[in-house]
Order: structure tokens, then C-alpha cells, then sequence
């Protein structure tokens, strides 16, 4: 029966405060959805650095024709030059950093060339003008630096990349995406708390008859908060809802629907399977500060 009640007065100030309801679940909706987004930005970013951490290669480029490096003042790289960092490549201080190394000829380089840009640059770039190049796949990427320290300056050797250094810039400006909708999403949800907090007030407020006559006949605290917390609480819960399927629908139609097929150099996106990962935790957010905030706002109202 207790119960019973302690829910009838919760759906009661529901009923009565119904704009200031509806202004808290729009809050929490907004401020969870930046949340749930900022989390999947921040999943896709992990997801697309795997991915790419894993194939990106160290790339050392030899000496052509046309080469301007100081390492290229004899001209092009002499096969003594070859074999010798092809030696150090398979010798007993770098071959346990790697995993394993393809050497492109400067022929196979001239047909990727011609392959991606069409025979009308077949005229215009010639086979002696590309590198060869030993491309490294590393058993950890990051040692990236070891290669380059290695091999940078050796004669006959243009120059050394890393080729995950291009994508560095990427990750950075969805790192900065990323912590705008979470600071976006902190002052949605400082304002969530505040509404919350003065909806509750103003639902004792307007009860405030039936709080001092349940006081006389001895409800206790608890008694009487519980309804106040339960409201707080059933709007952040609509407005968590909300904001899941915002995310589902973001992934839907974002993401599947648009992203994929425009986006072609990315092949990995985080999917429903993260986001069913994502609006448990939404929900728990809207609930938990909902329940803390009103709470908080009731208790000091009562001692008043």
C-alpha cells in the first residue's frame, strides 16, 4: 500500500508540473544525447587507430634520379646500397621489432602509379623517377622511431616515413570534436541537475499544505521524499530513452546510411553494437544524477 501511494504522489506532481517535466526530459535528451555521442566518437576514434596502427608501415625510400637528398649526391641507390639495408632490416637488432617487409621495385612502383592515375601520366612519369622502397610493418608501431633513427642519413637512402604520422592530424581533430561535445554535454547536464533540483522545490512548494499535515501525523522523511525523488527521476528516465534513440538513430542513418558511403578511406565504423554499449550508460547517468539532485533539492526544502 506504501507503495502504491509513494507512486500516486509521484505521478500526482508529475501531473501538476507537467511544463517543467517536459522542459527537464528535453534537457536530459539533449545533454545525454552529446554525451552518448562524444562516447561513440571517441569509440570510432579508438576502433579507426587500431585499425590503421595495425597496417601502417615504416617506409624507407632509396635514392632515384632525381633525388635532392644529400644521401643521394652519388644518384641513384647502388644494389651494395640495397642489400645493405636490407641486411640491417634482417639483422639481430631490428628483426625482432618486425614483422615482416616488402620491397617494391621501382617497375612494380610505376604500374601502382600508372594503375591509380590513368595512362595519360604514362608519357609523363617515367620508372627512373620512383624510389624503391622497403615498406616495414612493425611488431609494435610505435617503435616507429627506432626504424628511422636507423636507417635516416644512410647513404643511398632518400628518406624515411612513418606512415601513420598522416593520420595523426585525423585522430587529433576528432580528439577536439570529441572534447567539445563532452564539455557541450557537462553544461546541458549542470542544467539538467539545476532544473531538476528547482522543479522538485517547486513541487514541495505547491504541496506544501500536504507536507506539514503528513508531518503531523508522523511520515517520515524518507516517506515524504521518495515521491519528490521518484519524479526527478521518471523524467531523466524518459529523457535517457530519448537520448539512446537518438543515438540509435544516429548510428542508423549517420553513420550506416550516409558515412559509410561517403567516406571510403575509412572501413571500420563503430555500429548498434556499440551503441547497445552506450544507453545503458546514458540511462544510468539521466537516473543517477536525476535521483541525486532531487534528493538533494528535497532534503533541504524539508529542513526549512
Amino acid at each position: 500500500m506504501r507503495v502504491g501511494l509513494i507512486l500516486s504522489e509521484a505521478f500526482t506532481g508529475l501531473r501538476r508540473n507537467a511544463s517543467m517535466v517536459i522542459s527537464v526530459v528535453l534537457v536530459t535528451f539533449v545533454s545525454l544525447s552529446f554525451v552518448g555521442a562524444a562516447m561513440l566518437m571517441q569509440m570510432q576514434i579508438g576502433t579507426m587507430r587500431d585499425f590503421w596502427v595495425d597496417r601502417a608501415q615504416v617506409a624507407i625510400y632509396m635514392c632515384t634520379s632525381i633525388s635532392q637528398a644529400a644521401t643521394c649526391a652519388d644518384g641513384v641507390a647502388t644494389q651494395e646500397q640495397l642489400d645493405q639495408v636490407s641486411a640491417d632490416l634482417e639483422g639481430d637488432a631490428l628483426a625482432p621489432l618486425i614483422r615482416d617487409v616488402r620491397f617494391e621495385t621501382r617497375e612494380e612502383a610505376y604500374d601502382n602509379v600508372i594503375e591509380l592515375l590513368g595512362e595519360d601520366y604514362a608519357s609523363v612519369v617515367t620508372a627512373d623517377q620512383l624510389n624503391e622502397t622497403f615498406y616495414i610493418n612493425l611488431v609494435d608501431p610505435t617503435l616507429a622511431d627506432v626504424i628511422y633513427e636507423a636507417f635516416n642519413g644512410m647513404a643511398g637512402v632518400e628518406e624515411v616515413k612513418d606512415e601513420l604520422q598522416y593520420l595523426e592530424p585525423l585522430f587529433s581533430a576528432l580528439t577536439i570534436a570529441t572534447y567539445l561535445a563532452v564539455g557541450i554535454a557537462v553544461l546541458m547536464l549542470i542544467a539538467a541537475v539545476l532544473l531538476i533540483a528547482t522543479t522538485i522545490r517547486l513541487s514541495a512548494y505547491a504541496r506544501r499544505k500536504e507536507l506539514g499535515i503528513m508531518r503531523l501525523v508522523g511520515a517520515s522523511n524518507r516517506f515524504i521524499q521518495t515521491p519528490f525523488v521518484l519524479e526527478g527521476v521518471f523524467a531523466a528516465l524518459i529523457g535517457s530513452l530519448l537520448a539512446g534513440g537518438a543515438v540509435i538513430a544516429g548510428i542508423h542513418f549517420g553513420v550506416n546510411g550516409y558515412l559509410r558511403q561517403r567516406v571510403e578511406f575509412v572501413t571500420t565504423w563503430v555500429g548498434l553494437d556499440e551503441a547497445w554499449v552506450v544507453i545503458p550508460v546514458l540511462i544510468v547517468i539521466g537516473v543517477v544524477l536525476a535521483a541525486l539532485s532531487a534528493g538533494f533539492a528535497i532534503r533541504r526544502w524539508l529542513r526549512t
